[in-house]
């Protein structure tokens, strides 16, 4: 009686492990995977903004090439875009908010720059985004993934730490 109770528990605690696993995968899958590419494919974009290896505007800017796209911008400075006041009609920035050290002082340049700014993040469902330690500094609270204005955010827990120690990795 006991061996049957306890591979009962044994089968229970396989069950839940493999319903958590397959919620941080689809949720991520989801996040990721459909609803980024089905905003930054909508339209089309005047500026897609530390764009990676990402095609999505008449003009694609980063801070590092990662890959052969055209209309590619070489930029300096996410803080010091060098581009006009009101250039652009539409800024796509996908992906990027959560990595930057200073949020509200990239999103004033990107309005700067942009008449409507389009920021796409990970919402507070995509839990294995939001606890990268490695890669992201902020989480943002909403569980929309397109936002026209910076939603209000928080730290990361313990990403200070981590990428002092051992960097930010980049992924494009």
């Amino acid at each position: 009686m006991a061996a049957g109770r306890e591979r009962l528990l044994w089968v229970i605690m396989i069950l839940f492990i493999a319903i958590i696993a397959a919620y941080l995968l689809l949720s991520n899958l989801i996040s990721y995977r459909l609803l980024k590419y089905r905003i930054v494919n909508s339209r089309d974009w005047d500026l897609n903004i530390c764009c990676g290896k990402t095609d999505a505007g008449k003009v694609n800017a980063d801070i590092i090439r990662h890959a052969e796209i055209p209309n590619f911008v070489l930029i300096d400075s996410i803080y010091q875009l060098p581009f006009k006041d009101g250039e652009f009609g539409s800024v796509l920035c996908s992906h990027t908010m959560e990595h930057v050290d200073d949020p509200e002082r990239f999103f004033n340049e990107l309005k700067r720059v942009g008449d409507e700014v389009v920021l796409v993040t990970p919402p507070l469902y995509d839990l294995p985004a939001l606890l990268n330690v490695f890669e992201h500094k902020w989480i943002f609270l909403s569980f929309r993934k397109k936002h026209t204005s910076l939603p209000p955010r928080i730290r990361v827990p313990f990403s200070d730490f981590v990428q002092r120690r051992w960097g930010q990795v980049k992924k494009a």
